[in-house]
């Protein structure tokens, strides 16, 4: 062993040392004359020093394709409210509910020939929430009666008129005039309606409603003096509902 271990002695005996070999490698460089290569230092300090940002905090800076997305966005503040793209307007509503509950006061011809159904619906589900109320479940009953009856009308009053008229105007204006027997079958709730007095005030529910609807109907397309020919298809068409209502 000890001839081992002088051996591995002797092997590894060396008088060179690390810095010998670094100053014989810069020394070899400036004899040499070769310089550094210039783009590591230039990438080092890239990446020391990365480029400034010169926007502000949360405002970041745009460029031409930023600029083009916001653009696009601006866009979306120039369209309509949703409301006013469903063709529903409350103001209008409440113009239309008016002057069927007061048959007297001269209906606005281009408010009348808009085709909303928000009102109808809306009416159309209190008729049957009503009758549902008062023990009677006729909600297919009262649809199919409705479309039945707008479907009639709408081809009599374009035989009856020269302008024609669409069946969603038909179908806005009987919703609207289904007002009054909202109010008949509300009230069949409280009291019964088989008697007298219940047909009574069926009958004026009627003539209320029909009344109502061919006032909408003759200043919607200008049918001056055939308002009695309009009304009595709708009171037929009314006389319906209140069969319903009232048994």
């Amino acid at each position: 062993m000890s001839d081992f271990e002088q051996f591995h002695f002797d092997f590894y005996q060396s008088n060179y040392t690390i810095d010998d070999q670094e100053e014989n490698l810069y020394g070899s460089r400036n004899q040499t004359g070769e310089n550094p290569p210039t783009g590591a230092f230039a990438l080092s300090e890239k990446l020391l020093f990365p480029q400034s940002y010169t926007g502000q905090i949360l405002q970041p800076m745009y460029s031409p394709d930023t600029l083009s997305h916001l653009s696009y966005a601006d866009g979306f503040d120039e369209e309509p409210p949703l409301l006013e793209e469903l063709g529903i307007n409350f103001e209008h509503i409440w113009q239309k509910t008016l002057t069927v509950l007061n048959p007297m006061k001269p209906a606005d011809g281009s408010i009348m020939n808009e085709t909303d159904l928000t009102g109808p619906m809306v009416f159309c589900l209190a008729l049957g929430a009503t009758l549902l109320l008062a023990g009677k479940v006729h909600f297919g009953y009262v649809y199919g009666m409705s479309a039945i009856g707008c479907l009639a009308m709408h081809a009599l009053l374009n035989l009856m008129s020269i302008p024609g008229v669409s069946h969603g105007c038909v179908a806005s204006v009987l919703g609207y005039c289904l007002l009054p027997m909202v109010m008949l079958s509300s009230s069949a709730v409280i009291f019964s309606l088989q008697g007298t007095l219940g047909t009574l005030l069926a009958l004026f529910i009627i003539g209320w409603c029909s009344l109502s609807a061919s006032k909408i109907f003759t200043s919607a397309l200008a049918m001056e003096g055939q308002q009695l020919l309009i009304a009595y298809p709708c009171a037929l068409l009314y006389g319906l509902f209140a069969l319903l209502t009232v048994f």
